[in-house]
């Protein structure tokens, strides 16, 4: 009896570690793809702007096969406490992965229609703004892995820094726009691409206040990011903080190398 005990056991970390390598390798996939179009929009280059969006369906190849991990695991499992909370979030998580990689298809397409026309300007604030959005999800991941409250904390703040690139992106297209109306239609491709890269920092913040739920049992979504939790808030962190499995206490799992790093309106 002991023996099948410590056998399911045993079988349940290596589904969790499991899992927990699937989103990881999702995460690389989807800052590699952010990478790419970015480079395509700098460089010009149909052909990596071509890979990009025909990357998006092993995208969502890989949103599927994390979904069937976690629910089997919950329905042959049953877990409970952090563990149980670990799953729900690799659910949620996987989801906003497969948002980031259709958003990153979007920008794209957007680069398939400029490349069609001469360059309206030199690119200086969406390279920094799209290094930021990659950023955050990297560290977003990495506050999952490490179990880092502190990172994920990161990350909600730094979406305010993306939301100011877009209000400067915006306010300098704009300005082109009235310029002349030859610009219109560049300038609102551009205005999307900056729009894409800002959702694409909103799935990271999604992300990451998941993970911080993951930790304490606290869900922070749809309230200021530095707001003190309340004495019960806490208690409750308290009572969740029960040891999880070994496949999820682990240090870093590998997960394999991350890259450094439209007009029609954008789908939601």
């Amino acid at each position: 009896m002991v023996m099948a005990r410590e056998h399911l056991s045993s079988a349940f970390e290596r589904e969790l570690r499991e899992l927990k390598e699937k989103i990881l390798f999702m995460g690389a996939r989807v800052e590699e793809s952010i990478a790419d179009t970015m480079k395509a929009l700098l460089d010009r280059s149909s052909v990596l702007a071509q890979k990009v969006i025909d990357t998006d369906s092993e995208i969502d190849e890989l949103e599927m096969e994390i979904d069937e991990i976690c629910w089997r695991i919950l329905a042959l499992r049953q877990p409970a406490g952090r563990d149980l909370r670990f799953i729900t979030t690799g659910l949620k998580i996987s989801t906003d992965l497969e948002r980031v990689g259709d958003q990153a298809a979007n920008i794209a397409e957007r680069v398939l229609e400029l490349n069609e026309e001469e360059r309206l300007k030199p690119y200086i604030d969406l390279p920094l703004m799209a290094q930021k959005a990659q950023e955050m999800i990297k560290n977003s991941l990495d506050a999952m892995v490490n179990e880092d409250e502190a990172l994920a904390r990161q990350v909600c703040a730094d979406d305010a820094i993306v939301d100011n690139y877009m209000e400067q992106i915006f306010r300098e297209l704009l300005t082109y726009m009235l310029e002349s109306s030859t610009n219109i239609s560049r300038a609102m491709r551009l205005t999307f691409v900056a729009k894409y890269l800002e959702r694409i920092a909103d799935h990271a913040t999604n992300i990451a206040e998941m993970v911080i739920y993951m930790l304490h049992g606290t869900d922070i979504r749809h309230r200021h990011f530095d707001e003190p939790r309340t004495e019960g808030e806490i208690a409750k962190g308290r009572a969740a903080a029960v040891p999880a499995s070994p496949a999820v206490q682990s240090a870093q799992a590998p997960q394999p190398p991350r890259r450094a790093e439209h007009p029609s309106e954008p789908p939601s």
